[in-house]
């Protein structure tokens, strides 16, 4: 039981600093590109949810990017 504990806690950590590494990489992108990332991310998830499979969660990321980058013109 421990063992799982640490395996969650390690998750957690890695999982933090990756997003908090990844929202850096973002400080010097333009509005427009915030937008086609955060898209992209979000248009991923939503098609790995729903879809379960690798091709719908590339299909969801793609919708995602294009509505992401079309939405601030």
């Amino acid at each position: 039981m421990k063992s799982l504990v640490r395996a969650r806690t390690l998750l957690t950590v890695t999982t933090l600093v990756a997003v908090l590494g990844s929202l850096a990489a973002c400080d010097d992108m333009s509005r427009r590109d915030r937008d086609t990332v955060i898209g992209a991310g979000v248009g991923g998830a939503a098609g790995a949810a729903v879809g379960g499979n690798a091709l719908s969660t590339v299909g969801g990321a793609a919708v995602g990017g294009v509505i992401g980058n079309q939405v601030g013109k």
